[in-house]
């Protein structure tokens, strides 16, 4: 039992999360971020997130509990840690993980759902019979491939020091892919949580080990922080090739 508290936090607010919203709000089919999308920012309501979100990790790492820290690749992940971390007053080292980065769209990156269906009107029909769990759009990954890569990086876990905490800086997809697999969800089980209660930007998801040393949920999609700093909480589902 390495890893005796795993800790998932979702990045903040980033440009293309505001972006997206933008291009649905305007019924448009492209969603304009204007970079790729390891390199989106946090906006500026996600900066004032990623600020606040140290009220929530200085209480929950202020104990003497050995704490060790991974990011995604992506910036909006990245700043989320440095700002997050540094207004708790931590100085924890980060480690890169290219295993913790965002579900990749491929050909559908940067379309909205009626994008998708008036671009590729083929894509839209095989989203809908595979389901979103299995459908993988040409040039990127469904969802249980981004299991896969949550799997390979639980197993490296094993490898740190017993009662080691690890906290986890990602993204919607990724914190509800590690509630799959720790948790031992069904695919509808894991889908009817996303479609009803999302990931919250900055949101702290928690899992502990039990007395067998099995996972259990100890805490989900917690934004007290951004409530008691009276930042703004938002949602914007990262899935956008589809409806929820």
């Amino acid at each position: 039992m390495a890893v005796s508290d795993l800790i998932v936090i979702r990045h903040g607010e980033s440009l293309g999360n505001a972006a997206g919203a933008e291009a649905y709000a305007a019924d448009a089919e492209v969603i304009e971020v204007g970079a790729r999308d390891a390199d989106v920012e946090l906006s500026p309501t996600g900066i004032e997130q990623a600020t606040a979100l140290g009220q929530g990790l200085r209480p929950l790492l202020a104990d003497d509990v050995p704490t060790l820290v991974w990011s995604s690749t992506y910036v909006r992940a990245q700043q989320t840690a440095e700002l997050g971390l540094g207004a708790a007053g931590l100085q924890l080292p980060v480690r890169l993980d290219e295993r913790l980065r965002d579900r990749e769209l491929g050909v559908l990156d940067l379309l909205t759902w009626k994008g998708v269906v008036n671009r590729f009107p083929l894509e839209a029909e095989r989203r809908e019979w595979l389901g979103k769990f299995y459908h993988r759009p040409p040039g990127g990954e469904s969802w249980a491939d981004v299991v896969l890569r949550v799997r390979s990086f639980l197993i490296d876990l094993n490898a740190v020091a017993d009662g080691t905490r690890a906290v986890l800086f990602c993204h919607d997809a990724l914190v509800l892919t590690f509630r799959y697999v720790c948790e031992g969800l069904t695919e509808a089980q894991v889908l009817d949580i996303g479609a009803t209660t999302p990931v919250k930007n900055v949101s702290i998801t928690r899992l502990g080990r039990d007395d067998d040393g099995g996972w259990v949920l100890r805490g989900y999609n917690d934004v007290t922080h951004l409530e008691q700093s009276e930042a703004a909480v938002t949602e914007h589902p990262g899935d956008a090739d589809a409806p929820a």
